[in-house]
């Protein structure tokens, strides 16, 4: 007999309505589930930090600082960030080419958090990523790459979608 045709009979000799709940999912359902939930959260995380990176190189190629691309993978605070640094750029007559090369960790996950979060730690690698002079295409002095860690934060928001809201590159700090 079941916990949920136990409940009914043992309500049926009692005069009065008796509450009857499913029966709880077993335990390891219930990991299997949040160990699913985890899994997806930390692969649309990373897929939000790809895209953004991939976004991020082609608005800085283009000097677009609106390109809509961007608020398809970014939020705010950093969303603003990157148009900032993406029209100061232009406004000094320059803009990135290259290859920026990326080895993106999940670091933390946190479901139970409102909102949910997944934080991103990377390698970036910026040694072939170069500022340039937008009119001649000499490389902006000063404006070597090199490798280094960065970090970021995904947030789920309401809509369901992952965004990049936060980020830092600690260019002090190589990898």
């Amino acid at each position: 007999m079941t916990a949920a045709t136990a409940a009914s009979t043992t309500a049926c000799g009692s005069g009065g309505e008796a509450a009857v709940r499913p029966p709880a999912p077993p335990a390891g359902d219930v990991a299997a589930h949040r160990d699913g939930d985890e899994q997806a959260a930390r692969k649309a995380a990373l897929d939000a930090y790809s895209g953004y990176l991939a976004a991020s190189r082609t608005a800085s190629r283009r000097s677009d600082p609106h390109a809509p691309e961007l608020s398809r993978f970014l939020a705010d605070p950093l969303l603003t960030r990157v148009r900032v640094a993406i029209r100061e750029t232009k406004e000094h007559g320059a803009m990135r080419i290259g290859t920026l090369t990326s080895d993106p960790t999940v670091t933390a996950v946190s479901l139970d958090s409102v909102p949910a979060t997944v934080e991103i730690q990377d390698c970036l690698d910026a040694t072939g990523y170069r500022l340039v002079y937008v009119k001649d295409r000499r490389v902006v002095p000063g404006s070597a790459g090199k490798r280094y860690l960065a970090t970021a934060t995904a947030t789920r928001y309401p809509d369901g979608r992952w965004l990049i809201n936060s980020g830092a590159a600690h260019r002090d700090q190589p990898c």
